[in-house]
């Protein structure tokens, strides 16, 4: 039986510049995923108990994700 190796082959080198790119793309989309949760609630919670009614909560989200381009 043969044995399985790499039978004197070199592992192909990473291309850490892309893993890199990558990495910060998904940092990048996790920070605005949760920021634009975070919104939502506050402007779900602020229409529907502090009385803001449903253009008022759009207002507020549209405030908040204006907020957190500059915050974040």
């Amino acid at each position: 039986m043969a044995k399985a190796g790499n039978h004197g082959e070199t592992a192909n080198a990473m291309d850490y510049a892309e893993h890199e790119r990558t990495y910060h793309g998904f940092l990048k989309l996790t920070k605005w995923t949760i920021a634009g949760c975070v919104a939502l609630l506050i402007a779900m919670a602020a229409g529907f108990f502090a009385g803001f009614g449903l253009f008022g909560g759009i207002v507020v989200f549209a405030i908040l994700v204006i907020a957190s381009y500059f915050a974040i």
